[in-house]
């Protein structure tokens, strides 16, 4: 197969003008072309008058070594990459434990499915609900002020990115093309083909509950195990070296090899790590608001007399600004067509974040706008003082919002002017259960709040209208990233000082986003196997 890329082609093109595309490119005739299949495809949008699609392909020609001969100076006709995944090991006979995997966001799940194809019968441990059930009680908080703290948008089976935009696409180096494993394995459990070849693929919060669900099932078809309501509470350490895990309520279970997939927000459990000796440092992450804008302006200014057009589907944007106070404000997880949700998961604390669903056709256009903070931000040099600065604005927020999970809201223009908004204007936040508006300008740091008004007229200059006074800022933004780096070993992927302890994912500091967190959970189940096989045999 040929692997033909940089194919460019009008909006609304026919089949028969992509194989012409092909046979021009490889000056073939019909006759000596096979078959062809979309690898990728993608828009350049950068002119708004000439939006094209942009395709690589592969291609089963006839006489193929011939061809690449002919053409081996041409860097967009190469042999198509192998994609297959092969498995690096396979589980021995003598298995005198199982290993154990804590948390079933989108690294766990990856890990544990992984260890189930290789014959492991990991055990899976989740501090909150399947999905169904923490699903419901997700919409409790939204529609009835209720939180659960066990069971919500950052706790329950599948992680934080279940309730977000399913974004499957990712910046990550990928040289083992793991991120085509993932991406098989969601369209095994139910995401739409699409997501194979198409550069920005997302799935959306409705398909992800199902994936789930299927994953789980085959997971447990190949011997796993999933155990619910199930938070760990310590990890036994003996003598450097993991021996099992300790469960509220006491029960002890033994494994020297113990997966950390427990996502950013699970501070009680990086409290207890902490405590334990395992080695845990402060990492940057950013803080900031989350902006809301009708889709259709986002639309016309991207894509122009293109707005709208079946093929494009809701416009996205990616912005950053760097502030003469040395900050950096960017645009952050930026949901076309969705909602901003509340996103807590601890009493008398307001969060935002953005989901969409797969079909991304609600009124508004939401992002974060945060601005980049550093350790020598935080209150104190304890690897934990991230968790107290988040708390603290998130602690404030509610206080802000009402002290009822309402979040506190604010025009931009009122923003930029430093005056609180006492009305809505054209643009209805999305957020449940309600906003409350106020003045924003105490719910961040000063140099945060002077960042974000300096980057938002800047903003304005790339994407019409985003500084437009009806435009709605809604606080906080706090849970961007892990405020904490477990950090391990690059080798094996161990603790840097507790064996048989795999910390992965984002909660580590090892990922950010759906995709890069399933592809390290991969990575991690790939030296656990390697390990385990090392001791119990081959």
């Amino acid at each position: 197969m040929l692997r033909l890329t940089e194919i460019r082609l009008p909006l609304g093109h026919s089949p028969d003008e992509l194989q012409l595309a092909i046979l021009n490119r490889l000056q073939i005739t019909a006759e000596q072309l096979r078959s062809y299949s979309v690898a990728r495809r993608g828009h350049d949008a950068r002119k708004r008058s000439a939006i094209v699609c942009v395709y690589s392909l592969d291609v089963d020609v006839v006489d193929e070594a011939k061809l690449l001969q002919k053409f081996s100076d041409e860097r967009h006709i190469k042999p198509s990459p192998d994609t297959e995944y092969k498995f690096v090991a396979h589980a021995p006979e003598n298995l005198q434990t199982r290993p154990v995997i804590i948390g079933t966001g989108p690294c766990g799940f990856m890990a544990g499915l992984l260890l189930a194809q290789m014959g492991f019968k990991p055990l899976i441990l989740e501090r909150g609900k399947e999905v169904r059930q923490r699903t419901r009680d997700t919409w409790a908080l939204w529609r009835d002020h209720k939180l659960n703290p066990e069971s919500n948008v950052q706790f329950g089976e599948g992680g934080a990115g279940t309730f977000s935009d399913g974004k499957l696409h990712t910046q990550i180096k990928d040289p083992r093309f793991l991120g085509i494993k993932v991406l098989r394995e969601f369209v095994k459990a139910g995401a739409p083909e699409e997501i194979l070849h198409i550069s920005k693929p997302h799935v959306g919060t409705f398909r992800l509950v199902s994936m789930v669900e299927k994953i789980r099932e085959e997971i447990i078809g190949l011997g796993g195990e999933f155990r619910f309501d199930s938070r760990v509470t310590d990890i036994d350490i003996d003598d450097g070296q993991v021996r099992g895990v300790v469960l509220d309520g006491g029960e002890h279970i033994e494994s020297d090899h113990v997966i950390l997939a427990i996502g950013h927000s699970a501070r009680d459990t990086f409290n207890m790590l902490y405590q334990r000796g395992v080695y845990i440092e402060a990492k940057p992450f950013s803080i900031g608001f989350r902006i809301e804008h009708p889709q259709s302006i986002i639309d016309q200014c991207r894509y122009g007399k293109f707005a709208g057009h079946a093929d494009l589907g809701a416009a996205d944007y990616k912005l950053v600004h760097h502030c003469k106070n040395g900050r950096s404000v960017y645009t952050f997880c930026m949901c076309p067509g969705g909602t901003v949700v509340a996103a807590t998961s601890e009493e008398g604390g307001v969060v935002t974040n953005g989901m969409s669903q797969y079909s991304r056709n609600e009124r508004n256009a939401n992002s974060g706008i945060v601005v980049g903070i550093t350790p020598e931000d935080f209150p104190g040099d304890n690897p934990l003082a991230g968790i107290e600065l988040q708390r603290e604005l998130e602690s404030k927020a509610f206080v802000l919002g009402g002290s009822n999970y309402d979040a506190p809201g604010q025009l931009v223009g009122d923003f930029l002017k430093a005056q609180p908004s006492t009305k809505l204007g054209s643009v209805q936040p999305s957020y449940t259960p309600g906003v409350q508006l106020t003045d924003l300008s105490s719910a961040l740091p000063d140099y945060a709040i002077e960042a974000i008004r300096e980057a938002l007229p800047a903003f304005d200059r790339k994407i019409k209208g985003f500084a437009m006074n009806d435009a709605v800022l809604t606080g906080v933004e706090t849970r961007t990233s892990s405020p904490v780096r477990i950090k391990r070993n690059r080798d094996d992927c161990q603790s840097l000082n507790t064996q048989g302890l795999y910390p992965a994912g984002e909660g580590a500091g090892y990922a950010g986003g759906i995709l890069s967190a399933a592809v390290d959970g991969i990575e991690v189940a790939e030296a656990v196997a390697l390990s385990m096989v090392a001791k119990y045999g081959s």
